[in-house]
């Protein structure tokens, strides 16, 4: 029986505290909690397709923390490597909108436990030991200079273990400054085999225009997609690149899809398009991410695995919470035209 391959993913796993369907915060004294984070959905969506899936963090050694080790387990993430200590988990509270109404997110995450890692804390020979890729988000280095440190090197360690690397840039302006982000960044995307972004992205943290980008309007120029990507592959000698294409009519409905630019043949692959009436957007580009490592990782070829990472994602935003708990068959129904939403029996 062959052995299932090994990706390793390392970030912050955040308790989610969420009022009841689409009520604003403390309309109801009430806050649902779940776990999630960048890295961590990754992680879970890839143990759902059935991948061994590891994850790196650090969580304090009480009940908020046991319950985040118990969210991964129960989705099949393996946890060996998840360190113990600090005060506290850092906390999310978010806001489903809907309509006209956007969706809201409040950050309570200084003084987390995983801040506090600084490099030579985890033992990388042993985490990345038959790794077949390693995946890392944005999000980690903006915490502070010591996880900037650390993700630099955590970069370094699985680039020497011959893991593929994918970088998805996940900018959020809340954390650090643009002119931060591509101090750190700019260095991080050169280690990188696949790049993963979205228009905005590749501006904040990597200082790249990309024509006709209309974020707030909802207009996508493809053609400016495909120049921002070669660009990319140019300046920081990535292999590929993928950018996921929201067209936000509503918070309610949205257009889904992506397009992959292939460095080495310079072939640019557009991706199926959804319109996604949106359960929880959260989650989404992670969601992306592991259905590209999944299809890329298996030997699919990148048009395929464009294909499918597109069709995840987009079945993961009709799901609540941050974790995509979709099979790979699930996926490849979609992907093979079943759209209907019918009932399985």
């Amino acid at each position: 029986m062959t052995a299932p391959i090994k990706t390793v993913t390392f970030g912050e796993i955040m308790l989610r505290l969420s009022p009841p369907g689409f009520e604003r915060f403390f309309q109801s004294p009430v806050l649902q909690a779940t776990f999630g984070g960048g890295e961590a959905n990754v992680a879970a969506s890839l143990a759902q397709f059935g991948f061994a899936s590891y994850y790196v963090t650090r969580v304090p050694a009480n009940p908020v923390g046991d319950g985040a080790i118990r969210a991964l387990r129960a989705e099949g993430v393996r946890t060996d490597f998840v360190q113990r200590g600090g005060a506290r988990l850092g906390i999310y509270f978010a806001e489903t909108g809907a309509s006209q109404r956007g969706s809201a997110v409040v950050y309570d995450r200084a003084g987390a436990a995983i801040t506090e890692l600084k490099p030579g804390d985890v033992p990388w020979n042993a985490v990345l030991a038959g790794a077949a890729w390693f995946h890392l988000t944005g999000i980690t280095p903006a915490l502070g200079p010591s996880l900037a440190e650390a993700t630099h090197e955590a970069l370094s360690e699985a680039r020497a273990a011959g893991a593929r690397i994918s970088l998805d840039l996940n900018y959020r302006a809340k954390l650090w400054t643009k002119d931060r982000a591509r101090e750190v960044m700019r260095p991080l995307a050169r280690m990188t085999d696949l790049v993963i972004a979205n228009e905005e992205d590749i501006q904040a943290c990597l200082g790249l225009e990309v024509r006709g980008a209309d974020v707030a309007g909802g207009r996508l120029d493809v053609a400016g997609y495909r120049d921002a990507a070669a660009d990319v592959v140019r300046e920081f000698g990535v292999q590929q690149v993928a950018i996921t294409l929201r067209e936000s009519y509503s918070a309610s409905r949205n257009g889904w899809s992506a397009v992959l630019y292939d460095g080495a043949s310079g072939t640019f692959f557009e991706g199926p398009r959804y319109d996604v009436t949106l359960v929880d957007r959260i989650g989404g580009g992670d969601s992306f991410a592991a259905g590209l490592i999944y299809a890329l990782a298996t030997g699919q070829e990148a048009g395929a695995a464009l294909r499918f990472a597109v069709g995840a994602s987009a079945l993961k935003q009709t799901i609540p919470g941050d974790f995509n708990r979709v099979s790979a068959a699930e996926v490849a129904r979609l992907v093979g035209g079943d759209q209907s939403g019918r009932v399985q029996r």
